[in-house]
């Protein structure tokens, strides 16, 4: 999976148990595929389980990361889906057999003699529209229904005949399915009047017409006429189906953004949703920082200033939590911006609110997600260590690794050091230096066990545990004699390795006497770095203290010897000649004038440098 598996799986903890829609994304930050879910949580984990299946296994191989967006129902989440699907047209929802929006019933009251017609996009063309609807054979069973009620014509012709062709009445007007608006049998007003009865009752106002149907299926049944009972018992039960319009649409004639957000402490979780044409086509999530002293108006206008500075799109209308600081300078500014009015408005009620109340929901998710991703930050393992845990068979991760080196540069001044990493991180508190007492000469395999001896053994006395892993600055030698100082203060499970410069292959203990075995890591597997700049800081830590200690004896040797000569003395001649060398070749004047020395003292350090001399 080409994720980071710790972000996802902190993702996946904090799912809600609610409907939406969710969008898988590669590590570019496109999207791959879109689905809908009854209940987050459950679903979009399901992905993240082990498959037979080629698709799945395909789409999760490229999957990065995943987004969400909480809806209140699944319909909802439906709807969402598909206007989601239309916008980003992902590569893994090829499994779609159309790229077509849910259905509308549109009525064109643009013409004389409307029609009732079944399209899947609203136009701004003087029809009217309803919709969408996902219960696409329900909505197609109540056109018919409507059609048959209010004998609404099902032709294609256009009346009246822009080449004043004369038509004839078809079978529907025989079998009273259509008034006969061709031959003029029913007037534009009578049939108009039909029309606005039907739409009526497309807007949910169909009280009069479920009455209308109910008598005429009760005075049926009273007759004893019961076929035709029945007929109108099935029309009213093909009108009690129609679906509503969901809020996840809106009007089609404004543009709207909805803004939330949810804040907790400094950190600030700002969402918004983003209706275009009618359709909730996306999300956008930002992240803000504030201070404890802000106010929620002076955050809520920060980010519209933010949001809208180089928004290629404003709407027409701005919904708000609540009221921001400088409304109307804003709103003049947005309006300047898009050169068209702009509203900012805070719902209080009905669909706007409800669309408000959606996106403060996803806010809060949004919130929870950082907040957890915030805390499981100190804890975060990074894939190179985990990396490392498989490459070296581990049976735990090395979240805490301490690397030894020796330098000693010639026979004086040999020591040794130690770096500490946690998590792939250098924690200098845990660094140490050695200065090496009891081997005598260059003899770096001595020298690296009196390092492992002198470390562990003072772990052992104060009882403090021990690192995951130590690493060796060096092959089988260092390896071996790092192994025999821990089985001499009886430890034995400790997870020791080497790193031979030469070939960068890592040296595993031996199991008896001679080298050990060598482990090739990829050069450009992430956890041989890992090694390499632990290994390269415990060089340059050792290498540091090395020099150190070869100046500080240098310096103690000419001069920290001289009467009168402290470390503030010593470091004011350094500074002022530059050198030792140069101290050593300067007269007694010159030690008083640029020294600063007195007499006495100066007639000290020049006769240090030049014992046979009798003065100046």
């Amino acid at each position: 999976m080409a994720a980071d598996t710790t972000i996802l799986t902190e993702k996946l903890s904090v799912l809600p148990d609610r409907p939406g829609a969710y969008m898988f994304k590669d590590a570019q930050g496109t999207i791959l595929y879109v689905g809908k879910a009854k209940n987050l949580r459950n679903r979009v984990r399901t992905y993240f389980r082990p498959s037979d299946h080629p698709k799945t296994q395909a789409l999760m191989e490229k999957v990065a990361d995943f987004e969400i967006l909480s809806t209140d129902s699944e319909i909802e989440a439906l709807i969402l889906e598909a206007n989601l699907i239309k916008e980003y047209k992902p590569r893994y929802n090829v499994s779609l057999k159309d790229d077509k929006r849910y259905p509308y019933i549109k009525v064109t009251t643009n013409e004389p003699f409307p029609r009732m017609l079944v399209v899947r996009r609203m136009r701004k063309d003087g029809a009217r529209y309803f919709g969408p609807y996902t219960d696409v054979k329900g909505m197609r069973q109540t056109i018919k229904t409507l059609g048959r009620v209010f004998m609404i014509r099902a032709c294609n012709l256009i009346i009246p005949s822009p080449t004043k062709r004369k038509y004839r009445v078809c079978l529907d007007y025989y079998i009273k399915r259509c008034p006969g608006p061709c031959e003029d049998k029913i007037g534009e007003k009578d049939y108009r009047a039909l029309i606005d009865s039907a739409c009526l009752f497309l807007e949910g106002k169909e009280e009069s017409l479920v009455a209308d149907l109910t008598a005429r299926m009760e005075r049926a049944s009273e007759e004893m006429r019961f076929e035709e009972a029945a007929v109108w018992r099935d029309k009213l039960h093909a009108v009690e189906s129609v679906r509503h319009k969901q809020k996840v649409t809106t009007d089609v004639s404004v543009d709207r953004d909805i803004l939330a957000l949810a804040r907790a402490d400094k950190i600030v979780a700002a969402i918004a949703l983003q209706i275009r044409d009618g359709l909730l086509i996306g999300r956008q999530g930002f992240q803000l920082t504030a201070r404890d002293s802000d106010t929620d108006d002076e955050v809520l206008t920060a980010f519209i200033k933010q949001y809208y500075l180089h928004s290629p799109s404003i709407p027409d209308e701005v919904h708000l939590p609540h009221n921001c600081d400088d409304e109307e300078l804003v709103t003049a500014w947005l309006g300047r911006e898009r050169k068209k009015i702009v509203r900012l408005c805070v719902p209080k009620r009905g669909e706007k609110f409800e669309l408000l109340e959606m996106a403060q929901t996803n806010a809060k998710l949004m919130l929870n997600e950082l907040l957890t991703q915030k805390a499981a930050t100190a804890v975060r393992i990074p894939d190179s260590v985990y990396q490392l845990q498989r490459d070296l068979r581990l049976t735990a991760p090395p979240r805490t690794i301490c690397a030894f080196d020796v330098s000693n540069l010639g026979e004086t001044d040999p020591v040794g050091s130690l770096v500490y990493f946690r998590d792939g991180k250098p924690l200098k508190r845990e660094y140490r230096k050695f200065k090496i007492k009891t081997v005598v000469g260059r003899n770096d395999f001595a020298m690296m066990g009196e390092l492992v001896t002198r470390y562990f053994s003072n772990l052992v006395e104060d009882a403090a545990e021990f690192p995951n892993l130590v690493l060796i600055d060096g092959g089988a030698g260092q390896v071996s004699a790092a192994c025999r100082a821990l089985d001499a203060l009886n430890i034995t499970d400790q997870p020791l390795i080497g790193l031979a410069k030469r070939l960068e292959q890592v040296v595993l203990p031996s199991e008896g006497e001679g080298a050990g075995p060598t482990l090739s890591i990829p050069k450009s597997s992430p956890s041989l770095r890992l090694l390499q700049r632990i290994r390269d800081e415990a060089h340059r830590f050792a290498i540091t203290f090395q020099k150190d200690r070869r100046k500080k004896r240098v310096i103690h040797s000419e001069l920290d010897d001289i009467p009168g000569i402290g470390p503030t003395r010593r470091q004011t001649l350094l500074t002022a000649f530059g050198s030792v060398a140069r101290i050593a070749e300067a007269s007694i004047d010159d030690l008083r004038k640029t020294g600063g020395l007195d007499k006495r003292t100066a007639a000290a350090v020049f006769g240090k440098f030049h014992p046979d001399a009798s003065g100046p």
